[in-house]
């Protein structure tokens, strides 16, 4: 099993690769990139399959697990938003039409990755791409116990222990030396590491049973 953990940053995606003991980290620019990487199974952490409202089961249930963090679930993402809009202000005020909650300007702006894994999982079938939400993983790994935000530094420290406890030996050159002039900040890492952790493992799953699937057939589940 090669397991492959992705999570994105401002110039691509970190891309973290098991390999049995062997684990590397990549940093592409784009996630197609992940085809010539070699793959079993990969786990990223942004939404795959979308509503027409914003509104999926998965994340609802995800913030439950996570409180009183429930703040690290971001909802909303909608393809309309993002195909027929190119200003937030303007896409807020359709939203508002339709009655649907508004879009936070993060959300906005992790627009062009959410559509851009969208088009490649819709055009890439055959490959085995879930969605993953780090947070839950770290949740896992810590045997359940809440942890501090990844932002603070006893929160990094307790990741680091984490992944080292896993296997990841190299997570202090990976964050220290090997991301530096990359453009991807250490939480990014973590949140990849922890990513490849949940493609490798997948223990659980919001919703638990068959995952419910969007208008494009593609299944909105959040795998940890």
């Amino acid at each position: 099993m090669i397991a492959l953990g992705l999570d994105g940053f401002r110039n691509g995606w970190v891309a973290v690769r098991i390999d049995g003991a062997r684990r590397t980290i990549h940093f592409i620019e784009h996630v197609r990139e992940i085809v010539a990487l070699g793959f079993d199974r990969a786990g990223i952490d942004i939404p795959i399959g979308m509503t027409e409202n914003g509104v999926r089961d998965c994340d609802l249930k995800a913030r439950e697990k996570l409180r009183p963090h429930s703040s690290r679930v971001f909802t909303g993402a909608r393809r309309w938003l993002w195909q027929d809009f190119t200003d937030p202000d303007e896409a807020n005020v359709e939203a508002h039409r339709r009655g649907q909650p508004r879009v936070s300007r993060q959300l906005w702006h992790l627009g062009p990755k959410i559509m851009e894994v969208d088009a490649f999982v819709q055009t890439n079938p055959s490959l085995e791409v879930r969605e993953v939400h780090p947070e839950l993983v770290f949740l896992q790994l810590n045997d359940s116990t809440p942890l501090d935000s990844k932002k603070s530094a006893r929160g990094a420290r307790l990741r680091r222990a984490l992944l080292k406890r896993d296997g990841f030996a190299m997570i202090d050159t990976w964050l220290n030396e090997t991301r530096i002039g990359k453009g991807a900040k250490a939480d990014d890492v973590l949140d990849a590491c922890a990513c490849a952790i949940a493609a490798r493992d997948f223990r659980a799953r919001l919703p638990e049973g068959d995952a419910p699937r969007d208008s494009s057939g593609l299944p909105m589940q959040i795998w940890f």
